[in-house]
């Protein structure tokens, strides 16, 4: 198991330092009170930690419903997407200023079973088809250790 742990970290690393962003995280479907809590994560300098984060409620968020759906997420703008939605924008604040992110499933048999982040926080930026590539091949990675 401890092996699986290290493996699992090196793969979040690897894509922060790939895709230089803010923040990787690695929400897992564990046993527990709480909705996909983050399990593992790599921050750049001076970016904050989401592991003890509990007051977004995941399964309202429109981001999840597409995970939900077996569909990656990508936004150049984050705070362009889902306008209306106030708990949206108010997860990007509580995020440290989310300005751009990544969001692949783990799909483990057609289930999600993990979910994979890159967060860009302050600005905007337009990811590059090599960045939502190596989100995939990531995914798939974390699949087959889940």
């Amino acid at each position: 198991m401890c092996a699986i742990l290290t493996e699992i970290q090196a793969i979040v690393e690897g894509l922060l330092s790939e895709t230089g962003a803010s923040r990787v995280t690695l929400r897992q479907d564990v046993p527990g009170e709480h909705v996909f809590p983050v399990t593992d994560e790599a921050l750049a300098p001076g970016v904050g930690s989401l592991k003890e984060e509990r007051s977004v409620d995941m399964r309202r968020q429109p981001v999840a419903i597409e995970l939900g759906a077996g569909r990656q997420v990508v936004q150049n703008d984050s705070a362009a997407a889902y306008e209306d939605d106030a708990a949206y924008h108010r997860m990007r604040e509580i995020y440290g200023g989310l300005a751009a992110q990544i969001v692949t499933p783990v799909l483990v048999d057609g289930r999600v079973v993990a979910v994979l982040s890159v967060h860009q926080l302050g600005s905007t930026r337009e990811w590059t088809e090599a960045e939502i590539e190596a989100c995939r091949e990531a995914a798939a990675r974390l699949a087959a250790l889940l």
